[in-house]
């Protein structure tokens, strides 16, 4: 079975059970500040995970696309993924344990072909004066699992949030994939490294609210919310040894053989998957409208370009290449993901240039390491902190530093440079998993009304400025509103004065906020502002600012604008090529 066969059986599959199929979110989070890219098939969902109610009902399907770089430089394993598609159903206060496990259960062996001995399951034990989940073991004992196949842990294992300090959460029961291998000693698990489990699916059942106090108390919705990797779904049933052998990856790794003229063998298999996967991942970031930055999701998009430039460079191949593996990626994926069809020209040149100035940039790098070696000619040994610089500032690989210093007869301080790296992983990391302030899709007070001022500031800019501009990206934290928007230069205090004074002219009209169900096509009608494609599905809510404002939305909003006080612009700048950025907050001033 291929990915597309598996995305047709498993939504064909929950469809035939009262699902409705949505479509697959940005990998852009809309209005949530914890994470730069979307990270699951969830997170999308949280504010109706939070009780407010869908327009597509109660059950939900879908494929979602994902990135996750917290571990980006263990990419080029068997296993790990930047980019990688969830397979997801949801129950929003309506189905549970019973059901749930029945049709992951139903699925597994009857559609994909599983037999019960080669699966095991993990169940949450009970931790913080929150009982075991013996529920859940019931239902899988009850499918014929036996005592042996079935693993009791903890939170660090069986349990899912909350995402900030407080929010719904609760227990998970996992299904894991048993190769068969022996077992490496008498306590291995699935929760063991040692590779004899691979871990295909969860189902978290959010049954509990953690609040500021650490107090869990049970919720009055409970939802499920399940996610099984597509990946390695693929990996599992053709039988091959990593994720990149499989149909998902052949595709992309034959183009990589034809460019370069290596084949995908040892000593060039890192090299291979790093290239593959971080292309693919910056594809599918570009077709979202972001672009290379220093900044946030654009200095992620920039790291994975240039790494794959790098690794490709290994490969004995220097210049732009990325585009025409760019074309395979979109004529394999297209089909499920028509943004990349629709916006692949931009995809195209948006690499291309980035790779031509990573060019220039290792340039320069070359140029300010034979400076270093002229400076330290005396002792010929380049620090730590030298050639981290040249790292960090220039891009310029580790590898190509000790060969070059080599060569003239100089050592690199490498345990310096590996400590260094790793606090500079560290830092990333914590970056990239988002230590930011809130909860996971904080839908606060004061949150809320940064919403609704995204939508007048929109506005604004649209009527005022040019009709032309579309919102690029948002980011709402407790503090301020962010808002990018493309426009070719930097506006001028009149034109900020002026857009300010509009957000705050409808603020002190105190604006009815209307919310409405209807079809796409009714909001095309309507005049809404949204991208029409299929990840809205076929109902969408548009929210109404009087005669102001009228957009496609999953809210939340005030429900007059009075209530966000006033709007002060803190700042406009640039936040990449042809892109400008807006700061703002609410409240008296």
């Amino acid at each position: 079975m291929n990915a597309q066969q598996l995305r047709e059986a498993y939504v064909k599959f929950f469809e035939e059970r009262d699902h409705a199929h949505i479509g697959s979110a940005s990998l852009v989070p809309e209005n949530d500040p914890t994470v730069l890219f979307t990270t699951a098939g969830m997170h999308p969902l949280v504010p109706y995970l939070l009780g407010e109610k869908h327009p597509m009902g109660r059950r939900l399907v879908n494929f979602q696309k994902c990135i996750r770089t917290g571990d980006i430089d263990d990419v080029g394993d068997t296993s790990h993924l930047t980019f990688f598609e969830m397979l997801g159903n949801w129950s929003l206060g309506d189905y549970f344990k019973e059901e749930s496990i029945e049709y992951s259960f139903d699925f597994l062996t009857n559609v994909l072909g599983f037999k019960k001995d080669q699966l095991a399951i993990t169940v949450f034990a009970g931790e913080e004066g929150i009982p075991r989940d013996d529920t859940s073991a019931e239902i899988w004992k009850s499918k014929g699992f036996s005592d042996d196949q079935i693993f009791y842990y903890g939170k660090a294992n069986n349990w899912w949030g909350p995402a900030g300090i407080t929010g719904p959460c609760g227990p998970d029961t996992e299904i894991f994939y048993d190769t068969g291998q022996p077992k490496c000693s008498e306590n291995c698990g699935p929760s063991c490294d040692c590779g004899k489990y691979t871990e295909i699916w969860n189902n978290v059942f959010m049954e509990y609210f953690k609040n500021r106090d650490g107090k869990y108390t049970p919720l009055k919705q409970k939802n499920v919310d399940t996610g099984m990797g597509l990946e390695r779904v693929c990996r599992i049933l053709q039988g091959v040894p990593s994720v990149y052998d499989s149909t998902v990856f052949k595709p992309i790794i034959s183009k990589i053989s034809e460019i370069s003229g290596k084949k995908y063998v040892d000593p060039y298999l890192r090299d291979f998957r790093i290239i593959a996967d971080h292309v693919r991942a910056a594809v599918f970031i570009l077709a979202d409208g972001v672009v290379p930055s220093k900044i946030g999701q654009g200095y992620i998009l920039r790291r994975l370009i240039r790494r794959a430039s790098r690794n490709m460079s290994k490969l004995g191949y220097d210049g732009p290449f990325m585009s025409k593996l760019a074309e395979v990626i979109v004529l394999e994926f297209g089909r499920s993901y028509p943004e990349l069809v629709e916006n692949k020209e931009f995809i195209f040149t948006s690499l291309t240039t980035e790779e031509e100035k990573f060019q220039k940039t290792l340039m320069r790098g070359l140029k300010k390491f034979n400076e270093l070696v002229v400076e330290n000619s005396d002792v010929k040994v380049l620090r730590g902190d030298l050639v981290f610089a040249l790292f960090d500032t220039y891009g310029f690989p580790i590898e190509l530093t000790a060969e070059l210093a080599m060569e003239k007869g100089f050592t690199v301080d490498m345990k310096d440079f590996d400590n260094r790296f790793k606090e500079h992983q560290n830092k990333s990391r914590m970056d990239i998993n988002g230590t930011f302030k809130g909860g996971l899709a904080d839908n606060s007070e004061r949150t809320t009304k940064l919403h609704t001022a995204t939508h007048l500031l929109n506005a604004a800019l649209r009527n005022l400025i040019d009709p032309n501009i579309r919102q690029k990206g948002s980011n709402i934290t407790q503090e301020r509103l962010r808002f990018d928007f493309n426009f070719p230069r930097k506006l001028t205090p009149e034109e900020l004065q002026k857009v300010s004074d509009f957000v705050n002219d409808s603020i002190r009209e105190n604006l009815p906020v209307t919310c409405e169900e209807m079809s796409r096509d009714e909001a095309k009608v309507l005049g809404a502002i949204g991208v029409f494609d299929s990840k809205y599905g076929d109902v969408v809510k548009v929210y109404t600012i009087g005669n102001v404002s009228c957009e496609i939305c999953g809210g939340p909003h005030v429900t007059h604008t009075g209530e966000l006080e006033g709007f002060k612009i803190l700042k406009e700048e640039s936040s990449a090529s042809g892109i400008r950025r807006i700061k703002a907050v609410v409240g008296k001033f």
